[in-house]
């Protein structure tokens, strides 16, 4: 299975647990935005080579994400690591702790139960 399809698979299985309705699933399965773009950079020699990119993107708020440098990048892949990245950062948490008197050694042992 490609990561596309997993990726698919797994949000649609997240979904019905949700209980989202399917209009409200196919939106959010669907990328908000998809861009291709063609740069042309002077190589070394002095001659100019095009590069073709994508970017993706699957979040409806802010976005954060990075560039992947490979000779088989794939819109569908993409499309797969944004959507993957939107549920990954979608998630927030926050312990509440009193302002003095914690060890370092407390979120050593803390943290890793807590996640």
């Amino acid at each position: 299975m490609n990561a596309p399809a997993a990726t698919n698979r797994n949000f649609r299985h997240a979904a019905r647990i949700l209980g989202l309705d399917s209009k409200l699933e196919k939106s959010l399965s669907i990328p908000f935005r998809e861009i291709k773009v063609e740069c042309t950079f002077p190589k070394d020699d002095g001659t100019l080579a095009s590069y073709a990119g994508f970017r993706i993107q699957n979040a409806r708020g802010p976005m954060k994400g990075g560039i992947r440098y490979h000779s088989e990048v794939d819109p569908d892949e993409l499309n797969a690591l944004a959507q993957l990245m939107t549920w990954k950062t979608t998630v927030a948490d926050g312990i509440i702790l009193p302002k003095y008197n914690i060890s370092p050694n407390f979120f050593k042992g803390f943290s890793p139960n807590y996640a």
